[in-house]
């Protein structure tokens, strides 16, 4: 009898779930790290309940997306894998995804992504994918392109930031025209996940509505997701993200067609670096965008 069950995912898996991920990324980034990174850190008690929360919003939106691999051999029913996706309309994403390191190389990963890919049913996807060899080739065999992803780190240099006009706070009333501009973007609106977002970031518009867009700030004021009509607005809320900005900052999800982002990020003095692929299948690398590695 197989002792690990690939099932949907309950509430009562969330606390070990978040386990299993806390321990397979930080074992993902200590294998990855570059000689010039900082020491990768356990996952802090407040990231923690911040990924338990927001699995737990994916799960109240969409349950059939969202899988575990489950040990039954552990009285708890420890959790050794997960897959949470998503399907937005027409379009499917990959919230996060991942095998504890010593059930790899079992096939719990195909299983899993099966699983995934099933709920998907033949929906465009996107994700943002680590380096990580396996999990890359896992994808590639799903019918995804890899497209390498660009990192900018560093602190803003102050005496860089422009003056920036037309922005503004942003509102519930926006989510009707930000879906609209996600759809042109993506192919589909974030829809609930806007309501999400709102209640855990700060949003800034464009008050043009000839040249919409918007960014969502997380709580070190950096951009967790980003999009415009087009790249000048695209520019002027990234600027407004890093004058936002508290000590080191990151700028991540840069691909190729956003090269917009690298031109504000050198204007800043921050560092380019590499950081995994955004993969994307049955439909084109979204721009002027940076991606939410939670939100897509």
């Amino acid at each position: 009898m197989d002792p690990v069950k690939v099932r949907l995912m309950c509430a009562d898996d969330l606390a070990s779930a978040e386990r299993a991920s806390a321990l397979t990324f930080l074992d993902a980034e200590r294998s990855t790290r570059r000689v010039s990174d900082p020491e990768v850190e356990p996952r802090s008690a407040v990231a923690s309940k911040q990924w338990i929360d927001r699995m737990r919003f994916f799960l109240s939106v969409d349950p059939g997306g969202c899988w575990v691999a489950v040990k039954e051999d552990t009285g708890a029913g420890e959790v050794v894998g997960f897959a949470m996706s998503q399907n937005r309309d027409p379009l499917w994403f990959l919230a996060t995804y991942g095998v504890l390191p010593g059930h790899q190389a079992q096939g719990l990963g195909k299983r899993l992504m099966d699983a995934a890919l099933d709920h998907a049913d033949g929906r465009p996807g996107i994700f943002s994918s680590s380096v990580h060899a396996g999990a890359t080739r896992r994808y590639r065999l799903a019918g995804f392109s890899l497209h390498p992803q660009m990192r900018m780190v560093g602190t803003v240099d102050r005496s860089t930031l422009p003056p920036v006009d037309g922005l503004r706070e942003g509102r519930a009333d926006d989510f009707e025209w930000m879906d609209r501009l996600d759809r042109n973007l993506r192919g589909a609106g974030h829809g609930p996940d806007h309501g999400y977002m709102l209640g855990t970031m700060r949003l800034i518009v464009s008050r043009d509505t000839t040249k919409p867009g918007y960014v969502y700030l997380d709580d070190r004021g950096q951009a967790a997701l980003l999009a415009a009509a087009q790249p000048e607005t695209a520019q002027k809320l990234l600027w407004e993200a890093l004058a936002s900005s508290r000590g080191e900052t990151l700028v991540n999800c840069i691909t190729t067609p956003n090269e917009w982002a690298l031109d504000v990020g050198l204007a800043a003095r921050l560092d380019i670096g590499q950081e995994g692929y955004i993969a994307v299948r049955g439909m084109p690398v979204p721009a002027p965008y940076l991606a939410s590695g939670h939100f897509l």
